[in-house]
């Protein structure tokens, strides 16, 4: 027994001076110059992000922000030497409204602030996208292609090789209706075999039904907030914007245009990205 009280009182002592250290070193750290400095910076890189934007049952994503992270900022500093604000580390943080939990809602556009534009393609069963690709990869810009059923029974091979160069591929279903059983055997071609991580749905109106039907399969729907049939050039000069998402219909014209478009959108400071990097938070 008194052998087990001699154990007893060993393991209470060595806890007790690892707890004292422990709190010795939280202090001697507080009062460290490269400590001090760095609580003066806290306050300069805190940006706590901006929330989605929701109205009525449409959403406009929001940003995600960041914090100074301390202890990671003093570990560095204190094996550099000195205080240097260079080697401070930033933690993401995230909004508290975010798009993923909101896919009962239509996507509008992006966020204005990240000075996006994303260029959707709707591909019709009989569509060939070879001059629309060649056109986005010589103007090194990622585009969306939203593809019906009917294409991607002839053309699924493609579907891989198209995500793997960071298109998206979105799901028109069969003619457009979503409630087409098949609408879940292209989701299974997309995601599975293509393997990308996110499904989206489109639509030009608020159909209720159809946002439904995409959010019980995990997918975001998008209205753009400009749709074009013709004049493609003429109407995103007289329409564009900050966060704008801007749907085309594969066709000659768009085709002899969209290498104007793009210029023009550069031109006006707007990095041309796929959805995944416009929604992005």
């Amino acid at each position: 027994m008194k052998r087990l009280f001699q154990i007893i009182g060993i393991i209470s002592l060595m806890g007790f001076s690892f707890f004292y250290t422990e709190k010795t070193v939280s202090v001697v750290k507080e009062y460290d110059s490269i400590m001090i400095e760095i609580k003066k910076i806290e306050n300069k890189y805190k940006n706590p992000g901006e929330n989605a934007t929701i109205k009525d049952d449409t959403i406009i994503p929001g940003l995600s922000g960041e914090k100074l992270n301390i202890n990671k900022s003093y570990s560095r500093m204190k094996r550099y030497g000195k205080f240097e604000e260079s080697l401070i580390v930033l933690d993401e943080t995230k909004p508290k409204i975010l798009l993923e939990k909101n896919k009962d809602k239509f996507i509008i556009k992006g966020n204005k602030n990240k000075k996006m534009v994303s260029l959707l393609f709707l591909i019709d069963k009989n569509d060939n996208i070879d001059n629309l690709i060649k056109i986005l990869d010589k103007k090194e810009v990622k585009g969306n292609l939203f593809v019906d059923g009917y294409w991607l029974e002839k053309n699924s091979n493609l579907v891989p090789i198209l995500i793997r160069e960071n298109h998206i591929i979105g799901n028109l279903s069969y003619n457009r209706d979503y409630n087409d059983s098949s609408f879940v055997w292209m989701e299974t071609i997309i995601e599975k075999i293509g393997k990308q991580k996110t499904g989206y749905c489109y639509s030009e109106s608020k159909d209720k039904e159809l946002l439904k039907t995409c959010k019980l399969n995990n997918n975001y729907t998008i209205i753009p907030n400009i749709i074009i049939n013709k004049n493609p050039y003429t109407e995103v000069k007289n329409n564009l914007e900050s966060g704008s998402i801007i749907s085309f219909n594969l066709n000659s014209e768009l085709e002899e245009e969209l290498p104007i478009i793009i210029n023009y959108i550069k031109s006006r400071g707007y990095k041309i990205t796929n959805l995944e990097e416009h929604l992005k938070e």
